[in-house]
């Protein structure tokens, strides 16, 4: 499948604006059934799905089930359980000036909305989001990366064949066909990639002042405390970097320990890789290679032969290379310039737990930060120190698998969330109702002019806030009117028994 004529992007939006005003997205059981669709389509194509996927860059078919399809159907089951829930009007209680009006949020489709994809997990980046934008009752457009085309053309097919495309289209290409979708009547932009060209995804939404999500990646770092479990650490450690080859933006960035535990941990994890690729992983099915030439080139270039203490060893007829670690790397190496998105493991020294945190403040906030102690204090205390898109504490990576958590990054990271109910409210409106009985005028209408004193008061003395020294739970007028006469009569029973 060929590249989207620029013509042919222009046609689609005004086809989505067209479905979108129509209201048939917004329709329940139009959303279950997209969702229910898209389950299907990452079930019965996942095998043609991993195929693509490995032929782009040799990404092991389990990867890709696991990490991708079973990802996205394991969204759009959370989704489907929790929809008409999400949907629904939200009633919200306030102050008792305000307790005769009925109020509620009431969310809403933001419209047609475009999600720019990534190569390194090429269905979960582009599905996933995808299944906010749904069940939120949008139309969609989805831009898979141009950098890993045979996955991006089976997208484009199965949507064809699994999904509405009067309300989700897929546009296929590179830098030109992105910069005609930035251009286009979009109500909302969801990019996954890097912060390089996220600042450019903003600076074209400003222009329109879109709404964006930001999912970038960054630098993040694993303190590993000298009572960590080393022979566990070692292995969780081993598996978040090599998976997909490292190319993951949660990935462990470099490591920050002290000497004595660097010397403990390099054998371990050594012996773990050996384990999950034996000793030559260019054999192996289960290892992941770079997606190009050109990010060969690039992490190739970070590394340090002088400083490497295991692997290094690369094959650019086939984009390999080696799981690789590198010791006594400092701030200014290069590897330690940019996000490496590779197999290479660098080890920055530090004496303890303060040299950690002042090494990561130093620097731009991370996706993720990865802690390995027993301690839990010494965990929340660098948890309260420090400022991370998420955290994750003796495992690496696993906080993105919980659904009822948020997933996003922070500052130079990114900005938004999504999975679960994030996803839903990424993709909405919050948008207020309040409506007022006309009963109220003669309490309304002490705040019309010709202003008096007295009136004024009364309005500023019965809408003021006051403090809750003690715990009420927030409940409706109704239901304190309620307890009220139930007051009022058992009152009113006391006395006459009393008489």
């Amino acid at each position: 499948m060929g590249e989207t004529s620029l013509d042919t992007i222009e046609t689609i939006f005004k086809e989505l604006r067209q479905t979108f005003q129509t209201g048939k997205t917004k329709s329940l059981s139009w959303r279950k059934r997209q969702l229910e669709q898209l389950y299907k389509m990452c079930d019965e194509q996942k095998d043609t799905l991993a195929a693509a996927a490995n032929a782009d860059f040799h990404r092991p078919y389990t990867e890709t089930c696991l990490f991708d399809c079973s990802s996205v159907r394991n969204e759009c089951n959370h989704a489907l359980n929790n929809i008409d829930e999400w949907a629904s009007d939200e009633k919200v209680s306030d102050i008792f000036a305000y307790a005769t009006m009925d109020k509620y949020i009431h969310p809403e489709p933001l419209g047609v909305t475009l999600i720019i994809g990534a190569w390194n997990y090429p269905y979960l980046v582009t599905l996933a989001p995808l299944v906010g934008a749904i069940a939120a009752g949008n139309c969609a457009i989805i831009k898979p990366s141009e950098l890993a085309p045979r996955s991006a053309a089976i997208i484009a097919t199965m949507v064809e064949r699994y999904l509405d495309t009067s309300c989700i289209r897929v546009v296929l290409g590179a830098v030109e066909q992105t910069q005609a979708l930035l251009k286009g009547d979009i109500d909302k932009i969801f990019y996954t990639g890097s912060t390089t060209v996220g600042k450019i995804i903003m600076k074209a939404a400003a222009d329109k002042l879109i709404p964006v999500t930001l999912e970038c990646g960054g630098k993040s770092p694993v303190y590993i405390a000298d009572d960590a479990n080393i022979k566990n650490c070692a292995k969780r450690l081993a598996w978040g970097k090599t998976i997909n080859c490292g190319q993951t933006c949660l990935a462990p960035d470099y490591v920050l320990c002290s000497k004595a535990t660097e010397g403990r941990l390099i054998p371990e994890i050594v012996k773990a890789w050996q384990e999950f690729y034996t000793s030559n992983p260019l054999n192996s099915e289960s290892y992941c290679h770079i997606v190009n030439d050109r990010h060969f080139e690039r992490v190739k270039k970070l590394i340090n032969k002088d400083k490497v203490t295991h692997g290094g060893q690369t094959d650019s007829n086939a984009n390999y290379i080696a799981p690789t670690i590198m010791t006594n790397i400092t701030a200014e190496d290069d590897v330690m310039q940019e996000e490496i998105f590779g197999p290479l493991l660098p080890f920055v020294t530090v004496n303890n737990e303060q040299e950690a945190i002042k090494f990561i403040n130093s620097r731009d906030k991370p996706l993720a930060l990865y802690l390995f102690t027993t301690n839990k204090s010494l965990a929340n205390k660098i948890i309260q120190a420090t400022s991370s898109g998420s955290t994750c504490v003796n495992d690496i990576i696993v906080q993105v698998a919980p659904l009822g958590l948020p997933f996003g990054g922070v500052g130079a990271s990114g900005f938004g969330a999504y999975h679960g109910k994030y996803s839903f409210d990424t993709f909405s409106h919050r948008r207020s109702v309040v409506h007022v009985p006309n009963w109220t005028e003669f309490l309304v209408a002490k705040r019309n002019p010709p202003y008096k004193t007295k009136e004024i008061s009364f309005v500023e003395k019965k809408t003021k806030v006051k403090r809750r020294w003690r715990f009420l739970p927030r409940r409706g007028f109704w239901f304190w009117a309620v307890v009220a006469l139930i007051v009022a009569l058992s009152a009113r029973a006391i006395r006459r028994f009393k008489q």
